[in-house]
Order: structure tokens, then C-alpha cells, then sequence
């Protein structure tokens, strides 16, 4: 059937022929990655017209408003990127939804990168194509957070390596260490990249020719140059994220096991779709697979040992220091199984496989937006999200109206839940610091006098009992503070649909007169809805 359809294709499948001949003349891919990016940008518009963005986004822009060299959580490549996106574009949920579907596409472009080395022509789109039936460069990517920030980053380090170790040209190797370096700046985790890339160099049958030229010390000597001040914070604050990433041990060695075994497991859930669909492109040829294997070229070969690295080290890491494992933190570095699958066979691949997975794809894609989206928006503007993001703009807009009855000055700064929090530095008007120091993220540290006579809010969610027992130790804290509680419902185009009740504390500014109620609400209003009340004096 393949051979016959290549011979006499239907004529619907004409503009996808076309569309191929162009991969070559360097048009199709860039047009492959720009619909990519437009038909998923659409579905996260529309799937969350009713919610607002992941806290794990507004979190990533909060850490990047001020420029620094580390954080005490993560490294500080995400939220370098959200600060020069967002210098360039709004604020606004749409752009940061567009930040991360970009991200995604500039992922495959330097995944096309690496393949372009050892294929040409339909098996270069394959290789795009497998990927993106994962939910890595989708759903995973619109959560920009510093595993998302590492899908560009890791093919653009290991393209970069495999033409230092390929050539051993000094610039190559300069561009090796140095987004090595960067991807470490985006997550620790890259140091399972890293060492993938020297086990292997030292494994490869090329390795003495490597090691003989001055590429290893370039790249050793760059990425330094480029992780020195950050290693220099490290030093000079107290290492505080290594503090957060071994929060994350102390696992027995049973535990530690299946840890392991999960990892494993998500990983081969997380790759069934793509393995089925090359299962079917292939079909009788897979038995060629041990042939094409031995007779791989060096490039693919050494692709081979670092994608062997990023898996087994994480499991090994595991298992040594008992820490837990998810599989999610693995997801950027799957192109490389997609690459050295496609790229390594031996024999083509007819255009109608590629033809039929290209509408496959599209197909996909297309369902997500147009059925998937807007049943999605619906269902959760019904039922909500655990985290309450369909109440993030509502709550910061309104405490930063509650804040205004009281005081002229701009709302300074923000506590209480981390997700309110940060949802209200970035929706409200004022855009409030985030207060709570991030070394102290996960407890329930007491702001002090100084931060509160500055002016500061917070929120909590009711129900909370965490945040609220603090809120009431912070009030005590405050000279003169306003208890409040609100409603918030989402709404879906003007359809009401879920809520829920936010307390809220504010402390205004210090100043001498103090606050007294607003004439109009009768007494049983003001308690079912705020509570004015001023401290005794410390």
C-alpha cells in the first residue's frame, strides 16, 4: 500500500508532498514549528479562558523582576527568560501562554538541529513529529518552571557538544561548556546531562582524539567562566538551593527502589503514543533494528551513550541517596531516543507514513482545540482546579481595591498562600512585591515590624487552617490592620460557575490617624464581610 500510494497519491495528499519538498529548502520545518505553536497557543487560550495562569508560572515571573545570580529554590535561567520575555511583551495571560508554546518550538528546532547532522529530506520531520505526540512540548511546556526551561537548552548543549567532540574545533567546544553551563543555570538537574556528555566522551571509540585536543579544557573553561558568579553566589549566601533539592531525600532504600522503578515507568508511559506509531511506520523492518545499531555512525553512536547517561544516572542517583525521582524531570531529554531511532535506520521511510503521521498530527491537534479546549474550559468552570486558579485575578483585584479604601498608596507588598500571592503580584494593578523571603517559602515565618509598617496584604484561601492561624499571629503583630473576606466566582464568558471565599489581611502604611470604618454597611454586613479592627499598642 505504501509503495502504490508514493507511486499514485491521492490528491489530498498533494500539499503534504509539497510541504515536504520544502524541508530541504528550509522552509517547511520553520512552517511545521510556526502552526505548532499557533494551534497550541489557541488551545491554551481557549482551555483556560476561564482560569488564570499555573502557579508555577507566576512564580517563574516573580523570581524574574530582579536580576540575580541565583534564588534559594532554583537557578535563575527561568526567570531570566520570563524578564526579557515580558520586557518585550504584556503582561498578560495570553503572552506568557505564547512564552511557553515558543519555548517549546525553539525545543524542536534545536532538536532538527542534531538530526539534520545524519539525515535530510521526510525523516527529519519524523523525528518532529514523534515528539510531538509526547505531552512534553505541550501540556508539560505551558507550566514554565525550571523543568520546562530545560527543553531548549539540552538539545541546543548536546548539539553543540556533538560538534566540539565531532570537530574539536575551539569554538565548538567553547559553545559546549558554555550551555552546559546554561542549562545548569536552569536546573541541577543538568548535571545528569553533564556527566552524560563525559561518560560519553570517555566511552566513545574516538575518545583519545578527543581528549588529545584542547576541546575538553575550552569547554571546561567556558562553562566556568559562564557558571562563576553564579558559584560565587553559591558561596557567598549559604548554597540555599541545595538545601531545597536534598528536601527531596532521605527516602530508605525500598522506598528509594521504587522510586526508581516509577521513574522508569513514567518514562515508558510517557513514551507509548510515539513508540506505537514508529512501531507502525516500521513494522517487519523493525528486525533490522541490531544491524542499523552496529553499523551506526560515530555521531549517533555517541548520541547513544549520552542518552544511556540521563537515564540510567538518575536511577542510580535514586538509589544511592534515597531521593525521589519523578519522571517529568527526564522529559527533556527524550529527543535524543526520538533521534537516534529515526536517524538510525538504515533503510526509507515512505512518504506515505510521513504523510499519514503529519495528519495524524494535525488531526490532534486540531480535536485539542476545537472539542478538547472548550469542553475543558467548561468542565472547570464548573468544577474549578485544586490550586483555585480560576480565582486568582478576582482575589488580587479585589484586595487591591479593599487596599485602596484605606489608603492612597500603592499595595507594596504580598504573603499568605504562594499561589494568591504571586497570582496578585502579577494581576493587580499595583503589582506588589512577593514579601516572603524565598529561603523561607515553606514556612510560616512572622514578617517584620519594618516590612509591615511599609504597607503589606495577604491572602489566604478559607479552609486553609495554616495560612489563617498565621494571618491572625501576623495581625497581632500590625499597630492597625483590616480584616476582610470576600466571595469569588469565575465566570466563562459570562457564565457563572465555581467560588470561593478569600480572607484577606491588610496592614496600610504606619501612619497616626487610625482607621475607622466606611459609613454605609450596616454592622451585621460588616462582619459577614470585613472586620476593621485596630491592636493594642507593643
Amino acid at each position: 500500500m505504501a509503495a502504490r500510494s508514493d507511486l499514485a497519491p491521492a490528491r489530498w495528499r498533494q500539499p503534504f508532498l509539497k510541504w515536504f519538498d520544502g524541508i530541504e529548502r528550509g522552509w517547511a520545518i520553520p512552517l511545521l514549528l510556526v502552526g505548532f505553536v499557533a494551534l497550541w497557543w489557541a488551545f491554551l487560550s481557549i482551555a483556560y479562558l476561564g482560569a488564570d495562569l499555573h502557579p508555577d508560572v507566576l512564580e517563574t515571573w516573580t523570581l524574574g523582576r530582579t536580576f540575580e545570580w541565583g534564588n534559594p529554590k532554583h537557578p535563575p535561567l527561568m526567570g531570566w527568560v520570563a524578564r526579557a520575555w515580558t520586557s518585550i511583551f504584556p503582561l498578560t495571560d495570553w503572552s506568557l501562554q505564547l512564552m511557553s508554546m515558543v519555548n517549546a518550538a525553539v525545543a524542536l528546532w534545536c532538536v532538527d538541529l542534531i538530526s539534520r547532522r545524519f539525515v535530510t529530506g521526510d525523516k527529519r520531520i519524523i523525528v518532529l513529529l514523534l515528539l510531538m505526540l509526547l505531552p512534553t512540548y505541550q501540556f508539560h511546556a505551558q507550566r514554565f518552571n525550571a523543568n520546562s526551561v530545560l527543553l531548549a537548552i539540552w538539545p541546543l548543549a548536546t548539539y553543540c557538544f556533538l560538534r566540539s567532540f565531532e570537530s574539536r574545533h575551539l569554538v565548538w567546544a567553547a559553545a559546549a561548556g558554555a550551555t552546559a553551563a546554561i542549562a545548569m543555570l536552569g536546573k541541577y538537574y543538568s548535571i545528569f546531562l553533564v556527566g552524560s556528555f563525559v561518560f560519553a566522551a570517555i566511552c566513545h571509540p574516538q575518545r583519545r582524539a578527543y581528549f588529545g585536543s584542547g576541546a575538553p579544557l575550552v569547554s571546561v573553561v567556558a562553562g566556568l567562566v559562564v557558571l562563576g558568579p553564579h558559584l560565587h553566589w553559591l558561596a557567598t549566601t549559604g548554597a540555599a538551593p541545595f538545601d531545597y533539592a536534598l528536601a527531596h531525600a532521605g527516602f530508605g532504600f525500598g522506598q528509594a527502589l521504587d522510586e526508581a522503578l516509577f521513574f522508569v515507568l513514567g518514562l515508558a508511559a510517557t513514551l507509548a503514543i510515539p513508540a506505537a506509531t514508529w512501531v507502525m511506520i516500521a513494522g517487519y523492518r523493525l528486525e533490522r533494528f541490531p544491524q542499523d545499531y552496529r553499523t551506526i555512525n560515530d555521531g549517533l553512536r555517541l548520541l547513544f551513550l549520552v542518552a544511556v547517561g540521563t537515564l540510567v544516572f538518575p536511577i542510580v542517583t535514586a538509589v544511592a541517596l534515597g531521593t525521589d525521582m519523578p519522571s517529568l524531570w527526564a522529559h527533556q531529554g527524550l529527543f535524543l531516543l526520538a533521534v537516534l531511532i529515526v536517524c538510525g535506520t538504515s533503510y526509507r521511510i515512505e512518504r506515505f507514513y510521513t504523510v499519514n503521521l503529519a495528519v495524524m498530527m494535525t488531526g490532534i491537534a486540531l480535536i485539542a482545540v476545537i472539542v478538547a479546549a472548550p469542553i475543558h474550559a467548561i468542565y472547570r468552570n464548573i468544577h474549578g482546579y485544586e490550586e483555585g486558579r480560576s480565582f486568582y485575578r478576582l482575589a488580587a483585584e479585589e484586595l487591591t481595591r479593599e487596599w485602596h479604601e484605606q489608603t492612597n498608596m500603592p499595595l507594596a507588598a504580598v504573603s499568605g498562600d504562594d499561589a494568591l500571592a504571586f497570582a496578585t503580584a502579577f494581576y493587580s494593578p499595583d503589582h506588589p512585591v512577593y514579601a516572603r523571603p524565598f529561603a523561607y517559602q515553606y514556612t510560616w515565618g512572622l514578617p517584620r515590624q519594618t516590612t509591615l509598617k511599609r504597607g503589606w496584604a495577604a491572602l489566604c484561601f478559607e479552609g486553609d487552617a495554616p495560612c489563617i492561624e498565621w494571618m491572625q499571629k501576623t495581625s497581632a503583630r500590625a499597630t492597625e490592620f483590616l480584616n476582610a473576606q470576600f466571595v469569588v466566582q469565575s465566570r466563562l464568558l459570562g457564565t457563572p460557575g465555581t467560588s470561593r471565599r478569600v480572607i484577606a489581611l491588610i496592614v496600610p502604611p504606619a501612619r497616626t490617624d487610625p482607621i475607622t470604618p466606611p459609613i454605609g454597611p450596616s454592622n451585621e454586613d460588616l462582619s459577614a464581610r470585613k472586620r476593621i479592627q485596630s491592636s493594642p499598642e507593643n
